[in-house]
């Protein structure tokens, strides 16, 4: 028996790993990085910076658009230039990433969370009403699109207009996604793109600063170049950032804009051959509006109460076979970090909490063949 676990083994790790998201490049990159080397550009500033700036702004239809480190820094100048000052609340999603909420903190802002909805498993409208009924009128709200699946905009932003609230757009999952046709990063005064490793395009590490009118991008520019006054010498006068793009990584993110179409094709490819092998079995994929068009950089399962399955135990399986799985995002009101800040529910059962639970991330790789996808799905209908 020994012998046949050790042969079986050797099949599995000669097997190609199948990764959850990992950078694609192809090939395009390289020429916009060359020319910034022989043209000796390779400061934060260039021909490329300037080109990935004007070439994602026409491709999203954003106004303006300031190419940064990272989509953390994005969300970070947003929440500074909405105003957002120590002691002030800030309405946040809370199925979502620690970078989405961490920005507020570094003002010394106070996030209020706010539940999920199970029609998209983004910020519930009705607890960001409810929010308001409880504790005022916030500084800002910061909604994502979770997993690239647009969130219930038109109610969110009513809820802000209402209040003269501003809306910030954690879009960094959701480069590619539409709302009534429209890109999605595009509806509040502000919004955050990431260009990290695992996104659906890359620039190595890098984010997006997606803003509405020039006098907001020209602040947040000198904001993240260490707030430098218009002086014969090195003047300040408000706290800035080293938060400026570098031209290489710009050649990369120029390179893979060219291919971003395509990907967003790919992305819906493997979350639409997953919605097909498995749905017999007991669970259910990520849903989305019928207004809406979700990039799917990741496919998302939710498996049904009871199943007799849970994400651990779906989770090792993958990993035994040669394939990346995740958990969902931990919710922000069960981190350590946030446990004593508020948090707003309208539903019975807290609806993050439960999706927590049940989901998992499944291997959305584009560079994944439909073979691959079927490999995957081969070894989850295996534990039904």
């Amino acid at each position: 028996m020994s012998h046949l676990n050790e042969f079986l083994g050797e099949i599995v790790s000669s097997a190609k790993r199948i990764y959850l998201s990992s950078p694609t490049m192809n090939g395009d990159e390289l020429g916009y990085v060359q020319e910034a080397f022989d043209t000796n550009w390779v400061a934060p500033l260039g021909k490329n910076v300037d080109g990935f700036e004007c070439e994602l702004a026409a491709y999203i239809g954003s106004p303006h658009a300031a190419a940064l480190s990272s989509g953390t820094a994005a969300l970070h100048l947003a929440v500074k230039l909405a105003g957002v000052r120590r002691g002030d609340l800030v309405f946040c999603s809370d199925l979502t990433f620690s970078a989405t909420v961490n920005p507020v903190s570094y003002e010394g802002g106070i996030q209020v969370f706010i539940d999920s909805e199970r029609e998209t498993w983004n910020m519930d409208p009705a607890a960001l009403h409810h929010a308001f009924e409880l504790y005022g009128v916030p500084k800002a709200v910061v909604a994502v699109h979770l997993y690239g699946n647009p969130a219930k905009l038109d109610e969110i932003i009513a809820i802000c207009h209402e209040h003269n609230v501003p809306l910030i757009e954690d879009a960094a999952e959701a480069l590619g996604s539409t709302y009534n046709g429209q890109k999605c990063g595009t509806f509040g005064e502000f919004g955050g793109l990431s260009f990290n490793g695992n996104k659906i395009i890359t620039t190595s590490g890098g984010g997006m600063l997606l803003c509405q009118t020039e006098e907001e991008a020209k602040h947040a520019l000198k904001l993240a170049t260490q707030a430098r006054e218009n002086a014969p010498w090195y003047q300040h006068e408000e706290i800035g950032y080293n938060y400026r793009m570098s031209n290489i990584s710009a050649g990369i993110g120029r390179g893979q804009m060219k291919v971003l179409p395509l990907r967003v094709e790919q992305k819906r490819a493997i979350f639409a051959r997953y919605s097909e092998n498995l749905k017999d079995l007991p669970l259910t994929m990520q849903p989305k509006l019928d207004c809406a068009e979700s990039n799917r950089w990741l496919s998302v399962a939710l498996l049904d109460e009871g199943c007799g399955v849970t994400p651990g135990e779906m989770l090792a399986k993958l990993n035994e076979a040669g394939i990346e799985g995740r958990y969902l995002w931990k919710p922000m009101h069960l981190q350590p970090v946030f446990a004593d800040y508020p948090f707003v529910r309208v539903s019975e059962k807290t609806v993050c909490d439960d999706l927590f639970a049940r989901g998992v991330c499944l291997p959305s790789d584009t560079k994944m063949s439909m073979d691959d996808v079927d490999r995957v799905c081969e070894v989850i209908r295996g534990m039904f």
